[in-house]
């Protein structure tokens, strides 16, 4: 009994090759004895002719007819060979090809085994752009295997078109000299010789073409080269094709999914919760924004009246839902309740009436707006407008979540306080430190900024703010600056030599974080970000009396003042930190100044 096993075409191609590899060996031994015994007979030859004697006729031009015809049988081996090798190339990667469906990796495949089985210098894959029409490069790869800049394009677009139109393939083996292309200027400038291309088909329809040439070697390229690269070309275009179709696949389904996220989002995103009661007064549905709202489940509420639901309900909202049913007039109603686990809460409710297809009321339509937020934002802010000069209406529109923007931060330190203030008592020391708080305090409000904080001897101030948006931001912080160094020398006049203290500024123009920060119990208005701290390394850097300015603000501000730069005297690790700048005085100006018309 005998099992047959089954073996695939490229175990049968490697087989069939290793066979013709020792018959090739063999053949080459043998032509070599047949080459020494035509030298051996040759001798032989001279030896008889001096004894008067010869060899048999024709002896030695047999010997060499046959090592012509054993030579003419190695080279058709050899190319057999090569032939061979190529197909096996091609079977090793026809399945790797059809197993990918990412286009890029197809393309580069598709590209590295044309130049595997041809040897060519140079290798293109051009595909039709489906949206354009126009001829696309997608693949330009070298003879070892590195991308061809985009910039470098050395190839034949008249052949490359040829192929593209015709539909048929292009073996040329000197360019330079076929008929064909005779006055093309991308063959004569190139200088290129051999030239193979074949068209990618799909279904009879071309969408692109697989070209390769070489500049160096005319005649490389073989007719057997062109029946493997188009046999090869029949099942590349096939897998580039179907990676194509994929992708294009994949974005749609990316895009449904993006679309579908994004009217997720929107759904989510709405803040109004749905009630509705049928006309018996019971509740039949209920939205998930209407769930968070009163802080129940939809299951447990459905069935229900709004009396056993939220008990805490007042009369003039029960008050509007009988109107509604009897009137069937539309009733806007404040709501103030206590819900349990949520506490106070503030909503703005809407009650309509649900009308059938004749227009008779059958039940009620409740949309709940839940503003208990608002109502302690504008809590908070009406807190808040007691330290800050913003209007109302402005501290409505405030984004306090959280919000990123560029600011002009202003850090301010007493020089020397720390030592002058173990000379006096706290009552003393508390009335001078207020004095000069309030100097530097004044000086950012009176050009629009914001104090931040104060910390001990140190003031921060802040230019556009959500509570001050100003496009000058970077001019008034140093204007503030200035102005608190000139109040300091006016303060100096009325105080005594041992009371007499400096300011350190500095100011920096950059990005920063705003909003709330802290706790459920206590949260303050603050800022998080680089424009902070490069402020306050600034201000380490200044000596008593100075006003120093990043490079940023420097930029801002170099047309109204004279700055001298100069190098960080320290910059706590920070290789971006090389230049900050002294700001010396006010420049002058060639025309008058208006000062009523100076916005501060």
């Amino acid at each position: 009994m005998t099992n047959d096993i089954e073996t695939s075409p490229l175990e049968d191609t490697a087989r069939l090759r290793a066979q013709q590899v020792t018959a090739h060996d063999h053949l080459r031994q043998l032509i070599q004895r047949v080459n020494d015994l035509v030298e051996l007979l040759r001798a032989q030859r001279d030896i008889l002719r001096q004894r008067g004697m010869n060899l048999p006729p024709g002896a030695l031009d047999s010997l060499k007819g046959l090592r012509t015809q054993l030579e003419k049988l190695r080279d058709g081996m050899a190319g057999s060979l090569t032939e061979l090798k190529q197909l096996r190339a091609l079977a090793g990667t026809t399945s790797l090809i059809n197993s990918s469906l990412a286009p890029a990796e197809v393309l580069n495949q598709v590209m590295d085994t044309v130049i595997r089985i041809t040897g060519a210098e140079r290798g293109y894959i051009a595909l039709y752009d489906s949206d354009t029409g126009t001829m696309e490069y997608p693949v330009q790869r070298g003879i070892d295997k590195e991308q061809i800049g985009k910039g470098e394009l050395v190839v034949s677009t008249t052949i490359v078109t040829e192929v593209a139109e015709k539909g048929e393939p292009v073996l040329t083996e000197n360019a330079s000299k076929d008929t064909r292309y005779q006055g093309h200027q991308s063959i004569i400038g190139f200088q290129l010789r051999s030239i193979l291309a074949v068209p990618l088909k799909v279904r009879g329809q071309v969408i692109g073409v697989v070209y390769c040439d070489n500049s160096i070697m005319a005649g490389l390229f073989k007719p057997h080269d062109l029946n493997l690269l188009q046999a090869f070309a029949n099942q590349a275009a096939v897998a580039i094709e179907n990676a194509r179709l994929f992708e294009a696949l994949r974005r749609q389904v990316a895009q449904m999914s993006e679309t579908r996220d994004l009217l997720t989002s929107i759904f989510a995103s709405i803040a109004n919760g749905v009630i509705t009661l049928t006309r018996d007064g019971q509740i039949d549905s209920c939205n998930r924004a209407a769930e968070v709202i009163i802080h129940k489940s939809g299951e447990s509420i459905i069935g229900h009246t709004l009396d056993e639901v939220l008990p805490s309900l007042d009369g003039p909202f029960h008050t509007a839902v009988q109107q509604v049913r009897e009137a069937g007039t539309r009733e806007l109603v404040k709501v103030e309740l206590d819900i349990s686990g949520l506490g106070r809460r503030y909503w703005n409710v809407v009650i309509s009436p649900l009308r059938d297809a004749n227009q008779m009321t059958q039940g009620v339509a409740i949309v709940l707006d839940d503003i208990t937020e608002i109502r302690q934002r504008e809590e908070q802010f009406g807190q808040l407008s007691a330290y800050i000069k913003v209007g109302t209406e402005q501290l409505r529109q405030l984004d306090m979540g959280g919000q990123e923007r560029e600011i002009s931060a202003l850090h301010c330190d007493v020089r020397g306080f720390t030592t002058f203030s173990e000379q006096l008592d706290p009552e003393k020391l508390m009335e001078i430190i207020n004095s000069y708080m309030s100097l530097s305090s004044d000086a950012v409000d009176l050009y629009g900024g914001v104090v931040d904080k104060y910390m001990g001897d140190a003031v921060t101030g802040l230019f556009n703010t959500q509570f001050n948006p100003q496009e000058d931001h970077a001019v008034r912080a140093v204007r503030a600056a200035m102005s608190m160094m000139y109040d300091l020398y006016a303060l100096h006049e009325v105080l005594p030599e041992q009371q007499r203290l400096f300011y350190g500024i500095g100011v920096h123009t950059g990005m920063a974080v705003l909003g709330n920060i802290g706790g459920k119990d206590r949260r303050e208005f603050g800022g998080l970000g680089d424009a902070f701290d490069l402020a306050k390394l600034l201000q380490e850097n200044a000596q008593g009396g100075e006003v120093l300015i990043s490079e940023a603000t420097y930029e801002r501000v170099q047309e109204f003042y004279e700055c001298e730069a100069i190098p960080p005297r320290k910059n706590k690790g920070r290789p971006d930190f090389t230049t900050m700048y002294k700001v010396l005085r006010h420049k002058r100006r060639n025309t008058p100044v208006d000062l009523d018309k100076l916005e501060f």
